[in-house]
């Protein structure tokens, strides 16, 4: 996909903010603000699953050390 440079102003507060934020979530402030965009223009759907897809990614080792190929839960006491 083509990418348009767009030089926007906003205040420091705001651009602390988003970097701040994009920085939470593991991502560059381009894309936090595009994801922001696509959010307010009706492309949520798409949004949710590219970040539960960026989740699953990033907490994949969490999800198999919790519950194990099978999908149960290999912790003591967990069943």
């Amino acid at each position: 996909m083509a990418k348009t440079q767009l030089n926007v102003r906003v205040d420091e507060g705001t651009a602390r903010a988003a970097r701040e934020r994009a920085l939470a979530r593991g991502m560059s402030v381009n894309r936090y603000i595009e994801e922001l965009v696509r959010q307010d223009t009706g492309e949520v759907g798409h949004t949710f699953v590219e970040a539960a897809a960026d989740f699953m990614k990033q907490y994949e080792s969490v999800f198999a050390d919790e519950f194990g190929a099978d999908g149960e839960s290999i912790r003591e006491g967990r069943r």
